[in-house]
């Protein structure tokens, strides 16, 4: 971990409370590989920058819970190994001594379906297979989390509603036979690929209530979402399809701080027209052997410090409470 303590990033305070973090995990027990760009993989290496992980929030001693922000297992994890891999890796998970709460991303959908998956990943079911949840570890604060792959061409049954919508949408958006190429798509439309998806109506309307009620109860809100909400925080090809909508919603309110996500390796940090923060968190995949990326953060009434090791950038994060 880096050297920098809550005590010294709080300017002598004492944090609310901290929890862990880390993104894009990956894991499958094939050999390296590379991304479509050319990025190298480390597949059964990232199951090591996890141990250390949680054997470093361990060592920590305060810290209170931690969030997996998705891709748990590689799409290309031989499928009759999914299940294995990702019970492999939430079982490390496990050895941290508090709670972990998961998000799915696309890797994690490419392995196993919904039905399947959120019940290995212990996601509260809200019912119809979603898997968006908010949850409060502080009277002064609530995580909201949002399902990136609610209308997806992924995940769902090929038959379902959410399945044939997120068809519908790429076939009007992407013009290209392969719908994970961006080839063609100008600027923000380049974010319209089959390994992105968007947040439904009814979930929505549910973020919308939930940011209510915490601005009636005074609460301070942090959002995760596996996908990307702010086109200043990451590649356009990442993005939540309808990452402006989201967008419309929190920004009606004033309590939303900070957007945390995974899904663009390189990370990133942005502050967008509203002033809320968007962190990009680098991805544990992409560490090439001996070398990290995770964190933790610790959250205070007006500031959050990220504490990253190694290729997990540090960032101090102010806000006006």
């Amino acid at each position: 971990m880096g050297s920098a303590s809550g005590l010294a990033n709080g300017q002598g305070r004492h944090p609310l409370f901290s929890f862990g973090v880390i993104a894009d995990v990956q894991y499958a027990d094939i050999p390296d590989g590379h991304s479509f760009l050319g990025v190298p993989r480390y597949y059964r290496h990232s199951i090591l920058v996890l141990q250390r992980a949680v054997k470093s929030w361990n060592n920590q001693k305060n810290l209170n819970f931690a969030i997996n922000f998705g891709d748990t297992v590689d799409g290309h994890c031989p499928k009759d190994q999914s299940l294995n891999a990702v019970k492999k890796v939430v079982g490390e998970f496990e050895n941290f001594n508090g709670p972990v709460y998961h998000m799915i991303g696309n890797h994690c959908l490419y392995n196993l379906p919904r039905d399947k998956l959120l019940p290995l990943l212990k996601i509260p079911n809200l019912g119809g297979g979603h898997a968006y949840y908010d949850f409060s570890p502080a009277p002064e604060y609530r995580f909201v989390v949002l399902d990136g792959y609610d209308i997806s061409a992924i995940g769902w049954p090929h038959d379902h509603p959410n399945t044939l919508e997120a068809l519908k949408f790429l076939r009007e958006k992407n013009p290209n036979s392969e719908k994970n190429s961006p080839e063609g798509l100008k600027g923000l439309d380049r974010r319209f690929l089959m390994f992105n998806g968007a947040v439904g109506k009814q979930q929505m309307e549910w973020l919308d209530g939930v940011l209510q009620d915490a601005t009636n109860s005074k609460q301070k809100v942090i959002v995760c979402c596996h996908l990307p909400l702010d086109p200043g925080t990451s590649s356009r090809e990442a993005l939540l399809w309808n990452y402006d909508q989201v967008m419309d919603v929190i920004h009606r309110y004033h309590c939303v701080k900070v957007c945390l996500a995974g899904h663009d390796h390189e990370g990133g940090h942005s502050i967008d027209s509203h002033g809320i923060h968007h962190r990009v968190l680098e991805a544990a995949l992409e560490c090439p052997p001996g070398t990290d990326a995770f964190g933790y953060i610790d959250v205070y009434d007006n500031m959050l410090s990220l504490v990253g090791t190694d290729r997990m950038k540090s960032t101090n994060i102010t806000f006006h409470p």
